[in-house]
């Protein structure tokens, strides 16, 4: 478990319920962990390289995820001193922890969701 510095504070302190809550929250909204799978699986990437990666993303969605999980201290953005100066966004080390979340959120899609086609047996 990671020291008290690289922990985030919550809002339901004493629910049994509060970490999966306060998980989900910080990352349930629709891009959040597509963003961190395509950072764990390429590390660190420009602005550009990271919406191709995602695909179907605008620019004003991706950096307002970008900027939200930079709050969240999932995300660094470090600017890279080149001509033209650019911007590189990796992940903090809490952000990587979250790996095997991820990890396991693809293990059950895979195993569980079907393809958008096949609605006989999908589960929307």
């Amino acid at each position: 478990m990671s020291d008290s510095s690289q922990q985030l504070e919550v809002w339901c302190a004493g629910e049994d319920w509060c970490p999966i809550t306060s998980t989900a929250t910080l990352i349930g909204k629709k891009w959040h962990t597509v963003i961190l799978h395509r950072l764990l699986a390429n590390g660190p990437l420009g602005f550009n390289a990271l919406q191709e990666e995602v695909g179907g993303i605008s620019s004003k969605v991706l950096s307002d995820v970008l900027e939200d999980l930079e709050e969240k201290q999932l995300l660094n953005r470090e600017i890279v001193n080149e001509k033209p100066v650019r911007v590189e966004y990796s992940l903090t080390e809490l952000g990587e922890s979250l790996e095997p979340v991820v990890q396991e959120m693809a293990k059950w899609g895979k195993e569980h969701l079907t393809a958008a086609g096949d609605e006989a047996d999908s589960l929307a």
